[in-house]
Order: structure tokens, then C-alpha cells, then sequence
């Protein structure tokens, strides 16, 4: 039986004092909107999981390759697909709401060893 669901049911988490996240998941895909504080940066890290990013409101800049070989910012309504394993970094620039999606679903994300955003 398919279900509705509406952003607003979803419990929040509180990851760290910077970031708040709803994640709703799937048997082969996950997404997580999520609200971050000016400033607050989402360390390199990579992953087996393809991305897809898009910006709601305020802007992004991410940091793309194992040596930060590219740049790019994303404002209001950008989108970009992060291919799997790639390194990636992000600088929240004003208050950002962003919603990410993978495939698959980041298991580290809904048992909580998601270390690298809990310092």
C-alpha cells in the first residue's frame, strides 16, 4: 500500500548544533531535507551512494575531487548529480535548506555512524 508523506510529519534530528535533518527512505532510495546554519561546512568525505543536491534557498559551495580540484556554488533552485565515490566537500553560505537524495540509501545516515557530521 503506498503512503503519503508530508515533510512537516517527518521527525526532525538534530545532527549537531549547526544541522537539522527529516530523512525518508525506500527499499533503493533515500531523501533528507535539511537546514543548516551559515558557515557550517560538511567535511571531504565520498561514498558508494550516487547524489542528487538541490538548493531550496540560501547557496552552497562545494569542493569536488580528492584534492579539491573543482569549485562550484549553488543558489536557489540549482541542482547537481554527484556520481558515486567522488569527494566532496560543503561551505553553507547564509542559512541553507537543501534536499539530498541517494541510491542507495545511506545506512551510516539511518544507524547514526554518520560520524563525519556529528563532531
Amino acid at each position: 500500500m503506498l503512503e503519503k508523506i508530508n515533510w512537516d510529519a517527518v521527525p526532525r534530528e538534530q545532527v549537531n548544533p549547526s544541522m537539522v535533518r527529516r530523512i525518508v527512505t525506500g527499499e533503493k532510495m533515500m531523501i533528507a531535507k535539511m537546514n543548516f546554519k551559515d558557515g557550517f561546512v560538511v567535511p571531504l568525505h565520498h561514498h558508494v551512494h550516487e547524489q542528487i543536491t538541490q538548493v531550496v534557498s540560501g547557496s552552497m559551495r562545494f569542493w569536488f575531487g580528492a584534492n579539491k580540484e573543482q569549485v562550484m556554488d549553488l543558489y536557489a533552485g540549482d541542482v547537481v548529480v554527484i556520481p558515486s565515490n567522488l569527494p566532496h566537500e560543503a561551505l553553507m553560505i547564509g542559512d541553507v535548506e537543501e534536499i539530498d537524495s541517494w541510491s542507495p540509501p545511506r545506512e551510516d545516515w539511518l544507524d547514526g555512524t554518520d560520524h563525519y557530521l556529528r563532531k
